[in-house]
């Protein structure tokens, strides 16, 4: 596989990786082998090693001396952390989006309630979620904080990692979600900063507690599988 030249080498390989630990390809505690990267990509071991680095940024891997780059553990008490945080950073960005849209930003938010429509009624959570959280990345003209965006960004691809775990959750959740972002996006249209905070942050509790039912589930099938495997 040959990488093409739209981003940087190193950020397309960091890339590479997070959709492999996202995905579940690559699991919590599993260690990176730079060299099968490097064969896998047609790329060498340096520009891993750089790739690596970058992806450290976002917390989905730690880099011990001597031991390389692990996958990071996802569990309870880290989830719940990502998604205090998260909802700190997002609840900043709909207040300010509440107070400086303009009619051109009003008509996109309007397209991407359209949009979170046909992947409910598609049954598409990733999509679903993906719209939502993607174009809150966009929005830098509007929140006009480029600190807080880099610090959002760099938290979306364990946002990604953890509501991967929720792909195989309800309709009916996947309508709840919608409806409280609904919320969100009435209320930056009414320009109700405080009230976009708190229903972003109501958006975040009900996506943070079906991850930890989702990880719960996924945990107890492990420790099942385990236990067979002793027999």
């Amino acid at each position: 596989m040959h990488l093409e030249e739209v981003d940087s080498l190193s950020e397309q390989i960091a890339k590479h990786i997070s959709e492999q630990i996202i995905s579940g390809e690559l699991v919590e505690g599993e260690r990176i082998q730079e060299l099968r990267i490097a064969k896998e990509l047609d790329v060498s071991r340096g520009s891993v090693r750089e790739a690596l680095l970058l992806l450290e940024r976002t917390h989905l891997i730690e880099i011990y001396p001597r031991r390389g780059a692990i996958v990071s553990e996802m569990s309870p008490q880290q989830v719940r952390a990502l998604f205090d945080t998260s909802s700190l950073f997002l609840g900043q960005i709909v207040q300010r989006m509440s107070e400086t849209w303009r009619n051109h930003e009003a008509e996109s938010l309007q397209k991407l309630l359209q949009q979170l429509n046909e992947h409910v009624k598609n049954s598409n959570t990733e999509k679903f979620y993906d719209s939502i959280f993607q174009y809150l990345a966009e929005q830098q003209d509007m929140v006009g904080n480029p600190y807080l965006m880099k610090f959002y960004k760099e938290l979306l691809p364990s946002l990604r990692r953890s509501y991967f775990l929720t792909l195989n959750t309800s309709r009916r959740e996947l309508q709840e979600a919608l409806e409280l972002i609904k919320l969100v996006i009435d209320a930056i249209l009414i320009r109700k900063s405080q009230q976009a905070t708190l229903f972003m942050e109501d958006f975040c509790r009900h996506l943070r507690n079906l991850v930890l039912e989702s990880l719960t589930r996924m945990k107890q099938i492990e420790l099942a599988w385990a236990r067979r495997s002793r027999r």
